[in-house]
């Protein structure tokens, strides 16, 4: 780490805490050289998986974007479309993969809200999967309900 008053490449560590929202360390050094302090922010670089689309066009995985759909679909529901949104992102970075398929985004986002709400699951299923009849919803909400109800994901 470079002194910013003075050039100098070695510092020590004085003190060394989490941000509040814990993405990033604050650092307070010393400069070895001119005794100067000076404050760093250390940050976790995260590599961002990326998305191949249906039509066969790559995109880095950007969680807002998946956010303003779960958005739609967990409206006036009770599911906080957040917390669904982290937990994803969090499986894309803890997984080796660095690419994932459209395909495969939404069917993780599909499982998480057949768990949580069944009526967020269909809303979001009705544009992920492009229901173009009432026939279509129908045949899903029959498929739900035939499914035995996971009471201990809850």
């Amino acid at each position: 780490m470079k002194c910013p008053v003075c050039g100098y490449t070695e510092s020590r560590v004085v003190d060394s805490r989490p941000s509040a929202d814990f993405t990033s360390i604050r650092r307070r050094r010393e400069c070895l050289s001119c005794r100067r302090r000076f404050t760093t922010y250390e940050i976790m670089d995260v590599v961002h998986p990326v998305v191949i689309k249906r039509d066969g066009s790559r995109e880095l995985f950007d969680k807002n974007k998946l956010l303003v759909g779960l958005l739609k679909a967990c409206e006036k529901r009770p599911v906080k479309a957040e917390v669904v949104a982290n937990d994803i992102e969090a499986s894309l970075a803890g997984s080796l993969n660095r690419e994932i398929t459209s395909t495969e985004l939404g069917e993780m986002v599909l499982l998480r809200l057949k768990r949580l709400d069944p009526v967020a699951y269909v809303r979001f299923a009705s544009v992920y999967r492009e229901f173009d009849d009432v026939e279509t919803f129908i045949e899903e909400i029959r498929k739900l309900q035939s499914e035995p109800s996971p009471e201990g994901d809850r």
